[in-house]
This record gives C-alpha cells, structure tokens and sequence, in this order.
C-alpha cells in the first residue's frame, strides 16, 4: 500500500522510508509542509505519517488544511511533541493517531495498517474474499487453507484489490496505489499480474468490468 511520509529530518526520514518498505509499504516522502499538503490533495494514498515541525508550513497546519479540503485519508502523526495537549491539538484538528518519536518500526507498520483497515471498513486483521486469505503483517496467501505463494508486487495488487472488495479500480487506479516515486511502470505490469493471480489463486477471484477495471467482490463474513 502507499503512504506518504511527511518527515523533515533526512536521517530520520530515510530510516522511517527504508524501514516501512522493508514492511511492504510504498513509500513517497516530503520534506516540508507545503508539499505534504499539495501530494495530499493529489494523490491516493491509503495513509500519511506526518512530523508536525516542517519548514515552511507546521505540520497542524497542513492537517488543518487537508481535512477542510475534504481529504479523508488516515493520517498518523509523528512528532516530538509529547505533552497533552499537543495531543489534544493534533487529534482535533484531524489526525487518526498520534505516535511519540521514537518509534519502534514494527509498532508504526501495524498502526498504519490498522489505521488502513479501518478506514475501509475492514476491522479484521485478516482479509478474506471466497477462499482465499490475505495476512497483511505476515504478507502471506492461502487459498482453502494451503499457502500459496505470490511476488511482493502480486501481493500488493491482490491487498488493495481485497481492501477495496466491491468496488471496481481501474489499471491507472491500481498503478497509482501499487508504485511509489521513481518506480518504473512497464505498461501492461497490472494486466500481466491479474494473469498470475487467477492462475495461482484461480479465475473466479478477480472479476474484470470491461472498459473500466478489476474488482473482487466482498466477503460476506466481512460486511
């Protein structure tokens, strides 16, 4: 999944993108509040990590910004801002979890993945669709039961297309979600994936809507 990180320190920073795509999270990161609110704007992110202290525009200001302007994305801040009512402040002002530097990695992935899920309207750890299940911490697959192996890019065309079961996404749409900045896209990478998940997980799963794009439908036990 992609998630911008909004982060002015270089080493922290470099650390925290590193880190998360290590988790299978891809990562587009900023420096300063002025482009966090504009990639915020433009971009479908499924999450931001945003440092309140940026140059050029505060990171309470941005939120402020972001959420007036409709953006609804979860957005998990980071700061070293650790009295209350900095807490105070930043939860009213929008944000969906307030996380005190410094962070243990493994903590800040499965917050942003519960944050993801959530905002999907998926509380369970586990997706499922038919019978295959998804285990987005483990980053593993298993159709009734046995595991079935997939690359790193095929797991991650598989979860957005599981977290958004029901709605159609098209190959652009699926292209913006899977790959970060400087990540070259070959032009039928999406349709060659689809090919390898119906093979491994069978041609049920994913449903193509001719002249508009994929989709999985919901699972049942999830709605």
């Amino acid at each position: 999944m992609r998630i911008l990180l909004a982060e002015d320190d270089p080493l922290l920073g470099d650390g925290l993108r590193a880190g998360l795509r290590q988790r299978g999270f891809q990562v587009d990161w900023v420096r300063t509040g002025d482009a966090a609110e504009r990639e915020l704007r433009a971009e479908p992110y499924e999450a931001a990590v945003l440092d309140l202290g940026l140059p050029m525009k505060d990171g309470l200001n941005v939120l402020h910004a972001a959420r007036g302007m409709g953006v609804v994305l979860p957005v998990l801040v980071l700061t070293a801002r650790d009295a209350i009512p900095d807490r105070v402040r930043g939860l009213d002002a929008g944000a969906d979890d307030y996380v005190v530097k410094p962070v243990d990695l493994d903590e800040l992935a499965a917050r942003l993945r519960a944050l993801v899920r959530r905002s999907h309207g998926r509380p369970q750890e586990v997706l499922r669709a038919r019978d295959v299940a998804l285990h987005p911490a483990a980053r593993v697959v298993s159709k009734a039961g046995a595991p079935v192996p997939l690359q790193s890019r095929e797991f991650d065309l598989l979860q957005e297309l599981m977290l958004n079961a029901g709605r159609v996404l098209s190959r652009e749409d699926l292209e913006r979600r899977l790959y970060s900045w400087g990540r070259e896209v070959e032009s039928n990478a999406v349709e060659v994936h689809i090919h390898h998940l119906r093979r491994k997980l069978g041609p049920s799963l994913i449903h193509t809507v001719r002249g508009v794009g994929y989709t999985v439908a919901p699972d049942k036990a999830a709605c």
